[in-house]
């Protein structure tokens, strides 16, 4: 059985599927081994990974390094945490807002450290381990400060609702920097579970730096944070309407024992996902609010590693495998005529990017265990490589391979969106307009024009086009337009695994990391 294919604009590969020619489409595939394919090129895998990393550096919220790139951007939310004696600064500003979500940044600095693990080598060799390191630190930070006390997490600082009623620059904003916070007593098992991966991953990537207290502080706060998560239980609701959890907590549960697993070695944690794993369940979806699947992939890699008592997390990733896969027989998610991985007609790119991040991480698994037969769906069987191949192929189409004919990561390639829902992007920067611009001003001046952004936001990912491949470059049009941290966090290591297998060098295990 092999996969329908389709010969996109700048398609970078060609295969004939003979039975299936005048199906245009469900199911692009760069193809992995077996399938006859003629390669044309590829996208410069190394300057994307670049400039996703950059990104990071237009969201940064605080009091900037002298050594940052986005100079467009300046000091900005200095007295974050202040109305309760707290240090709050930094960070990163969610999206195209300049709210500070907790929840979601946890996840993102999750996956840029799971980024950095797994794909050290190829990182290295574009030449931006240190600045990925650097955009795991930022994020690390902020949520090594927010966890105050053992049984205290702050989860969010800015009022969603006045901040979302404004069109200003972060460096201007006057909206109410409000406070929210978890603790025993109003209890948030899902962003104090998230934040507990993210510092345990975190750990794992800068305990190399020459800082090695501060990783040290990472690993402390992380099980500290964990035990906030799973001995006060309770589903966090502080963040709604924006970021309500809607899978539960147990997710974040699983996923902060796996990665504290993979910290410290530690069997309770190991014990946990084995007692636990009657809470995995086969899912179709990787979000910032479903961490099913993470917790399957990093649980997998221990079944294969020996501990066979895990069994149902591998067998809940080859769910989801077959949920992705075009013509698996088990497909839930279906593909674009363009072939882009379409779970929903809001920023999409987030399920996009988070998806070629497992498929990647687990081709590389499977081949380093030599599981040469891959995943068996109920009417298909895939490679590794073919899994990998599919997890490229939603690469390239973020990158210009796909009927728009444009990439959708600004400032990649001649064709990129100039409109982004940011509002930082879509003001003159501070250091050219100087004066203040109020909230209303935003909205009457620079909201609704149809001029492009004046500061091109390098490497932001928006959330991409609907479901027939068309996109409108309208900055008003944030299911679209807008960016969102976790979207590159997961492009990150997506783009590295893109890098890797189309040079196909060496990559380095965790154990030598």
């Amino acid at each position: 059985h092999t996969i329908n294919t389709w010969l996109k604009p700048m398609a970078l590969c060609i295969h004939h599927n003979k039975e299936k020619k005048r199906s245009h489409a469900r199911a692009l595939t760069r193809l992995g081994a077996g399938g006859d394919g003629l390669c044309l090129g590829s996208p410069d895998y190394g300057d994307a990974l670049a400039k996703a990393i950059l990104f990071f550096e237009g969201q940064r919220s605080g009091r900037l390094p002298a050594n940052q790139r986005a100079r467009w951007r300046g000091n900005s939310a200095l007295a974050d945490g202040r109305p309760e004696n707290v240090n709050l600064t930094g960070g990163y500003y969610d999206a195209g807002d300049n709210v500070k979500f907790g929840f979601p940044m946890a996840f993102t600095v999750t996956l840029l450290s799971w980024s950095a693990i797994e794909y050290r080598g190829d990182v290295a060799a574009a030449g931006q381990l240190g600045n990925l390191r650097a955009a795991i630190h930022w994020g690390a930070d902020f949520l090594l400060r927010a966890h105050t006390s053992p049984t205290t997490l702050y989860t969010q600082v800015g009022d969603g609702n006045a901040d979302h009623g404004c069109w200003e620059r972060p460096e201007d904003m006057d909206t109410p920097r409000t406070l929210y916070k978890i603790t025993g007593d109003s209890p948030g098992s899902e962003a104090a579970g998230e934040a507990a991966a993210a510092l345990a991953a975190a750990y794992l990537v800068l305990k190399e730096d020459g800082d090695k207290a501060f990783a040290s502080r990472l690993l402390a706060a992380s099980k500290s944070v964990l035990e906030l998560a799973n001995n006060y239980r309770g589903s966090f609701q502080s963040s709604c309407p924006f970021y309500c959890s809607y899978s539960g907590f147990q997710d974040e549960l699983l996923w902060a024992s796996a990665w504290l697993y993979r910290a410290t070695k530690d069997g309770k944690y190991l014990n946990f996902l084995r007692d636990n794993q009657g809470s995995s369940n086969p899912v179709n979806e990787f979000s910032w609010d479903n961490k099913q699947v993470g917790a399957q992939m990093l649980a997998t890699q221990e079944y294969l590693k020996g501990r066979r008592e895990l069994a149902r997390y591998k067998t809940n990733l080859d769910s989801f495998v077959c949920a992705l896969m075009p013509d698996s027989g088990n497909t839930q998610i279906r593909t674009t005529r363009g072939a882009l991985l379409f779970t929903r007609d809001s920023v999409n790119m987030q399920y996009t990017t988070t998806a070629a991040l497992v498929l990647s991480i687990y081709s590389k698994t499977l081949q380093s265990w030599g599981v040469s037969d891959g995943v068996r769906c109920s009417a298909a069987s895939f490679s590794p490589d073919q899994i990998a191949s599919f997890a490229a192929s939603q690469v390239d189409y973020i990158l210009g391979s796909n009927p728009m004919g444009m990439s959708y990561m600004v400032g990649f390639g001649g064709a990129f969106p100039r409109r982004i829902h940011h509002r930082a992007a879509s003001i003159p920067s501070i250091k050219v307009l100087s004066r203040r611009v109020p909230c209303n001003e935003g909205f009457s001046s620079w909201l609704p024009t149809s001029d492009p952004n004046p500061n091109v936001h390098v490497g932001a990912i928006v959330g991409g086009p609907d479901e027939n491949d068309q996109f409108g470059d309208n900055r008003g049009d944030s299911a679209h337009s807008e960016p969102a941290t976790y979207i590159n966090a997961a492009f990150v290591g997506a783009c590295a695994a893109a890098m890797g297998q189309s040079q196909k060098p060496a990559s380095p295990t965790l154990a030598s990391y």
